[in-house]
């Protein structure tokens, strides 16, 4: 496994690589960061994909909606949001008081 991956870089890079409105699997972003080991990255996958939901950086969906990044289950895919999910993230983090 390599060691100290990026994570967020990998999501990042990954999505960037999309067609705008695509999502792509946990599997896929995991592979990426390690293609022979990706299973191990599973749950750092998960926990950093959740972060960055919270910070509207990402979109976590579950059957094509978006999922709660605090209250997902068992098979997800990521995608990059839409300028208005970026736009209400935004708001709902100034009105918690969360940094961006």
């Amino acid at each position: 496994m390599r060691a100290n991956v990026d994570m967020e870089a990998v999501i990042l890079d990954v999505l960037a690589k999309l067609a705008p409105g695509k999502s792509a699997s946990s599997e896929e972003v995991a592979r990426a960061a390690d293609p022979e080991n990706w299973r191990k990255l599973t749950g750092h996958l998960r926990n950093t994909a959740r972060g960055m939901a919270r910070q509207g950086k990402i979109v976590v969906t579950r059957h094509g909606k978006p999922a709660d990044p605090e209250k997902f289950k068992g098979v997800y895919r990521l995608r990059l949001p839409t300028e208005d999910e970026r736009a209400a993230a935004i708001e709902a983090a100034a009105s918690t008081g969360e940094d961006q």
